[in-house]
């Protein structure tokens, strides 16, 4: 498929990526995927009370 606007900033490798501005391609922030798989404390935070708030559903729910 030809298109008559082509970008041709070879930065920008996925599809959609290639479709957006230069100006805004520009300010897009890659993140490592190290610091994605990083766990925080309100990470282990969150999923404690997720379990807790889920497991406190269930025992009223069953009683």
């Amino acid at each position: 498929m030809r298109r008559s606007l082509v970008l041709t900033n070879e930065t920008n490798r996925h599809p959609f990526r290639k479709t957006l501005p230069p100006h805004v391609a520009n300010d897009i922030i890659d993140i490592p995927a190290e610091s994605l798989w990083r766990l925080t404390t309100n990470d282990v935070r969150g999923f404690a009370s997720a379990y807790v708030a889920a497991t406190a559903a269930i025992l009223v729910f069953i009683f």
